[in-house]
């Protein structure tokens, strides 16, 4: 069965769900930011903000792949690249209140915190690694580079490491959060080992095979 598609932006309804969702926290944020609600910090209050949601949608992105072999959800494939992106809109917003409104684009300030502090040091890196992906997540760019491309893209599970890294360092007491985001992206990256694929793979036909006879025996009576 196809799935249905407006046909004036050729996108599914479940698109355009993913679409609207990504835009809710920025939304969210400038509401609290005109009306007054932001924390007595504000500038940290953004910073967490941007930060935790680039985090979210990191980890949705690279849950995208496991969640079609394991439960042969394959709309998650057509909104992979869309929530990488998404996912690299927030980290960059993220990286502008570090160095817009909490360091006042002092260039000389922001080298010396990213050179003495470990969890601005991380934190950049993991922008650094997500800036080329983004980049190059158009189809012109997949056809430049060829087996390149999915190489070079791999290292979007090591940006969501060092970015759990960075989360870790920053709240520094609480590690809870973190953590449990950390868990997420090394089960996502165990998944996309070829051994647990097959498994995860074994176990989805498995799965369906018990559904498929189950209904079968249900439509004999």
């Amino acid at each position: 069965m196809r799935t249905k598609r407006y046909p004036w932006s050729g996108l599914t309804p479940f698109q355009w769900l993913v679409h609207l969702a990504c835009w809710v926290p920025l939304g969210w944020l400038v509401f609290d930011a005109l009306t007054g609600r932001l924390s007595v910090n504000p500038i940290q209050d953004l910073t967490l903000r941007t930060g935790k949601t680039a985090l979210w949608l990191l980890v949705l992105s690279l849950a995208a792949t496991p969640a079609n072999t394991l439960l042969g959800f394959r709309p998650a494939l057509k909104v992979r690249r869309a929530l990488g992106l998404y996912a690299f809109s927030y980290a960059l917003l993220h990286f502008l209140v570090f160095i817009w409104l909490d360091y006042g684009l002092d260039i000389a300030l922001i080298l010396q915190d990213v050179g003495s502090k470990r969890y601005v040091l991380v934190g950049f890196s993991a922008f650094l690694i997500l800036l080329p992906l983004a980049i190059t997540s158009t189809q012109g760019w997949m056809k430049r580079l060829g087996k390149n491309w999915k190489r070079l893209h791999r290292g979007v599970y090591l940006a969501g490491v060092l970015a759990v890294v960075h989360y870790v360092w920053l709240v520094k007491s609480d590690i809870r959060q973190p953590l449990a985001f950390g868990a997420a992206v090394l089960l996502l990256l165990a998944a996309r080992l070829p051994p647990v694929r097959s498994a995860l793979s074994r176990l989805r036909s498995h799965l369906q095979g018990r559904v498929a006879s189950a209904r079968a025996g249900k439509a004999s009576f």
